[in-house]
């Protein structure tokens, strides 16, 4: 049982197509058999499952969602990949952060960014799942103010040489393949970008972070040491990066709000069960309390308000579609929404909310993350302030 068991209009906002409902159909029902059981192992020994990734490519067909199907993909949009992170989530918050570096952060990006020579190298590798993306842009010193970024690239002869550290990196021990973003000039406030191979010599792998959330997927540190990238591997134009960089942000963020939603929904639904099925007090069904009945009505109508906000966004979003706005608006909200929800789904189920029998604490943990990654909740906030006053000023 699930809270979207409801009757459908003739319009719906969340499955506009039959490719829509579809994807959504085989995409939950693999959640549920695959990632539920696996999750709250892989959680506790801070696990990478990647024979579980590699199936997501070779089993269920989800990388390269928004590349064009002559390219290889599937040709959808990002409300596809809203649909993807939202029903991957419920169950695996942690393992679908890892998709999101894959499939968004590289494969998105990097076919939006490069050339036919390019694609014809790596493309096909990234969607089968043989290789594994990510991407390298926050560093120890520069997150937020990612113009403050030191990892520097030279030009000498056909090679760049690159050094420098990038922190956070969600796949940076598993991940073969990454978009690379760099400055030619320290003092610019212009970025370049490249794909990179793990195999260069000069990459290393840094630090494993061991983290409150998120924790089946790895996060570490990338490490480049006078590591030579050849000139081929350019993206784009030499300091023309922010433009990709921006692009790809949006879709970046209505997939980080698609994962606040997925959470919320798996809380509404265990709340929903424990309160109505199981748990009594003072011989009633514990949903007859006036206090419960705040916490569960208020989840829901939280969840359903930023799902509304979400899907819209991510309906009007396209890499020649620029919502600034909007995306930063949908990330805010459901992030927000997601920590409060599951903390309520914490505080319905008492102790057995606290203790890992649930899997509420562990998604109140992985919910965290989504108000810091992708530009925190603060730069949001921001950002909308800056978008609302040039509205106001034209």
């Amino acid at each position: 049982m699930s809270i979207l068991t409801t009757k459908k209009s003739s319009y719906d906002l969340f499955n506009p197509t039959e490719d829509h409902l579809a994807l959504r159909q085989s995409v939950a029902s693999f959640a549920e058999r695959e990632l539920d059981e696996q999750a709250k192992e892989n959680d506790e020994t801070e696990s990478f499952n990647e024979m579980l990734f590699k199936r997501l490519g070779s089993e269920l067909g989800i990388f390269g969602i928004t590349v064009p199907e002559e390219e290889g993909g599937h040709g959808l949009d990002p409300l596809a990949s809203v649909i993807i992170h939202e029903e991957m989530s419920r169950f695996d918050p942690g393992f679908t952060l890892s998709y999101l570096a894959h499939e968004v952060l590289f494969v998105n990006n990097f076919f939006y960014s490069s050339n036919a020579s390019q694609r014809s190298r790596y493309l096909s590798k990234v969607i089968t799942g043989e290789w594994i993306g990510g991407m390298g842009m926050t560093e120890p010193g520069a997150g937020t103010d990612v113009l403050g970024m030191a990892t520097h690239a030279v030009k000498k002869g056909d090679r760049y040489v690159i050094n420098g550290v990038k922190q956070y990196i969600t796949n940076g021990s598993v991940g073969q393949v990454f978009v690379l973003y760099t400055k030619l000039d320290k003092n610019a406030k212009k970025m370049t970008s490249f794909v990179i191979e793990s195999s260069y010599k000069g990459f290393s792998v840094g630090k494993k972070e061991e983290k409150m959330g998120m924790r089946s997927s790895p996060t570490t540190q990338l490490v480049f040491e006078d590591m030579e990238v050849p000139e081929e591997n350019l993206l784009g134009d030499e300091n023309g990066a922010i433009t990709h960089m921006m692009r790809n942000l949006e879709i970046e963020r209505v997939t980080l709000a698609a994962q606040s939603l997925g959470i919320a929904r798996r809380c509404v639904d265990i709340m929903c069960d424990y309160t109505v099925r199981h748990r009594e007090a003072f011989g009633k069904k514990l949903m007859e309390f006036g206090q419960i009945q705040r916490l569960v009505a208020e989840s829901y109508a939280d969840y359903q308000a930023a799902r509304a906000l979400v899907y819209q966004v991510a309906s009007e979003l396209g890499p020649d579609v620029r919502n600034s706005l909007g995306a930063a608006s949908a990330k805010l909200v459901a992030t927000q929404m997601a920590e409060r929800v599951s903390r309520n789904a914490i505080q319905v189920l008492g102790g057995y909310g606290y203790c890992r029998e649930y899997p509420v604490e562990r998604l109140h943990r992985d919910a965290i993350l989504l108000s810091i990654g992708g530009g925190t909740n603060e730069a949001m906030q921001k950002n909308i302030a800056s978008d609302l006053k040039k509205l106001w000023s034209e």
